[in-house]
């Protein structure tokens, strides 16, 4: 195994990444099983996960991507772009418009329930008569 330590390049603990990056070992455990450090960890003798300050970059892009609403697995592809030596822009670009349209569509989805929920509301009757109340939950939102 090469290592990834260097005089200029100390390799950190899963400990030191987290203080230095705001995220929680855990998280950071998770990301390396899943993949996504890979080039920037490699194992000491007894186990234990040592990282490369490489990885304080490639953390700063997932949390970013994941803030612009990119998946993991997203992530993990656009990341596997880079470490063949690729500029992944082109992809990365794909998934946020990929993102707009998708939002757009929630937009319009969520315009026509607010319409609907103002149609329902604009016809509320407090006091309906008792036949509607017979066979009905709510008279308001049943009806006949």
């Amino acid at each position: 195994m090469v290592s990834l330590s260097s005089p200029t390049n100390p390799l950190l603990k899963v400990g030191d990444v987290a203080e230095r990056t705001g995220l929680p070992s855990k998280t950071i455990r998770y990301y390396d099983d899943i993949g996504l450090l890979s080039p920037t960890v490699e194992r000491s003798e007894t186990g234990y996960r040592l990282f490369s300050t490489d990885v304080l970059n490639r953390l700063a892009f997932i949390k970013q991507a994941q803030a612009l609403g990119l998946s993991l697995a997203e992530i993990h592809h656009i990341l596997e772009i880079r470490d063949r030596g690729e500029l992944p822009c082109g992809e990365v670009r794909q998934h946020l418009e990929a993102k707009v349209d998708a939002i757009t569509r929630q937009i319009e989805a969520l315009i026509l329930l607010r319409a609907e929920l103002q149609g329902i509301l604009s016809g509320w009757d407090e006091h309906p008569s008792g036949d509607r109340l017979a066979h009905t939950i709510c008279p308001n939102l049943q009806k006949d």
